[in-house]
């Protein structure tokens, strides 16, 4: 079954920092651009972060730019987002998905265009 699972959500305090996982299971993500999005309460789901193939190539939403860092273990199948100084603003479910991509270096993740989805993982951000 061909499948990505998010790990790492919960409760923190402002300034406070978490970790998340996207494990692939039933392909192997080396072939795909891998891509955070996040869904808060009545808005919409919006992209965080995109990481090429080979890991070189990544890129951030304005909103997290200098707090967030994507990253990614081929030789384990996941992709990581490392979430420092969270914002109550940052609480929402996060999502990974991937995109199957011929380049190496294509970091473009849309929210319309990708191929598989996790089931999101809750990060609430909170004193």
């Amino acid at each position: 079954q061909l499948q990505l699972v998010e790990s790492g959500g919960g409760l923190v305090q402002p300034g406070g920092s978490l970790r998340l996982s996207c494990a692939a299971s039933g392909f192997t993500l080396d072939s795909y651009a891998v891509g955070w999005f996040r869904q808060a309460p009545g808005q919409e789901r919006e992209g965080v972060s995109c990481i090429s193939r080979n890991g070189i190539v990544v890129n951030y939403a304005d909103s997290v730019k200098g707090r967030f860092t994507i990253s990614r273990d081929n030789t384990k199948n996941t992709v990581y987002l490392q979430m420092n100084s969270l914002k109550p603003e940052d609480s929402a479910v996060y999502y990974c998905a991937s995109r199957r991509v011929p380049s190496y270096y294509s970091s473009t993740c849309r929210n319309d265009a990708m191929d598989y989805w996790g089931k999101g993982t809750l990060v609430t951000v909170s004193s």
